[in-house]
C-alpha cells in the first residue's frame, strides 16, 4: 500500500491553525485555546501514522517468516544541506539543493520511517521471524544479473538499467528490493 502522506493531507489546516495561534494576542485564554487546538491537530496526525504503520507492521509479519530491511541512517537522512562557499566570490555560496532536500526530509519525516521500522522490529521478534538489517551501500545501483555498481545504473529515480551488460530497464524500487533479499539471504546463511 502506498504511504498515505498524512502531513501533506493536512499542511493547509496546520497552516491556519499556526496563522490563527500567531494572532492570538499571548498569554490570553484565546491562545490557549489555539495551542491546544493546534496540539490536537498534530496529534491527530502521529496517531493516525502510528496506526497505519501497526496494521502494515501486522501484515507484513503474518505474511513472511524472514524480514530483511535496510540499515538506513534516518537521522543522517534528515539533516540539512550544509552550505558550500563558492571558491570565487567571497561570502557567496554554490547552489547546493538545499530546497529539494528540505522537501525530501519532509517526506521521510511525514512517512515516519524510522518509527515504522522499530515497530516492524519489535512485531517481528514477539511472533519470532527472523529479522536481518543490511548495510545499503549500492543496494540501488548494482546490477542483478552482472554485479556492476555504478550510479550510471540509475537512469532516473523509477529506473534501473546496467551500463555493463544492459539488464533493463526495469523498476529500481523493485530491484533494489531484489538485492536487498539476496544480502539478507547471504546474511541469514551465515548466522545459521
Amino acid at each position: 500500500m502506498d504511504n498515505p502522506r498524512w502531513g501533506r493531507a493536512a499542511a493547509g489546516r496546520l497552516a491556519s491553525a499556526q496563522q490563527r495561534l500567531q494572532r492570538a494576542k499571548r498569554r490570553s485564554k484565546n491562545r490557549d485555546r489555539k495551542r491546544e487546538t493546534m496540539a490536537a491537530r498534530h496529534r491527530k496526525i502521529a496517531n493516525q501514522r502510528k496506526d497505519f504503520h501497526h496494521k502494515q507492521a501486522r501484515d507484513l509479519v503474518a505474511r513472511y517468516d524472514l524480514l530483511v530491511v535496510e540499515d538506513l541512517q534516518i537521522a543522517n537522512m534528515l539533516r540539512r544541506a550544509k552550505p558550500v562557499a563558492d571558491p570565487d566570490n567571497p561570502r557567496q555560496y554554490v547552489a547546493n539543493r538545499a530546497r529539494a532536500k528540505s522537501g525530501l526530509s519532509r517526506s521521510i519525516s511525514d512517512a515516519g520511517w524510522g518509527r515504522f521500522i522499530s515497530i516492524l522490529r519489535a512485531k517481528a521478534e514477539e511472533a519470532g521471524r527472523a529479522w536481518i538489517e543490511v548495510d545499503p551501500p549500492h543496494t540501488s545501483d548494482r546490477c542483478e544479473k552482472c554485479g556492476h555498481a555504478a550510479p550510471e545504473n540509475r537512469v532516473t529515480q523509477a529506473e534501473f538499467c546496467c551500463a555493463a551488460c544492459g539488464h533493463g530497464p526495469i523498476q529500481a524500487d523493485e530491484h533494489a528490493a531484489r538485492n536487498l533479499l539476496r544480502a539478507g539471504l547471504a546474511l541469514h546463511a551465515q548466522a545459521a
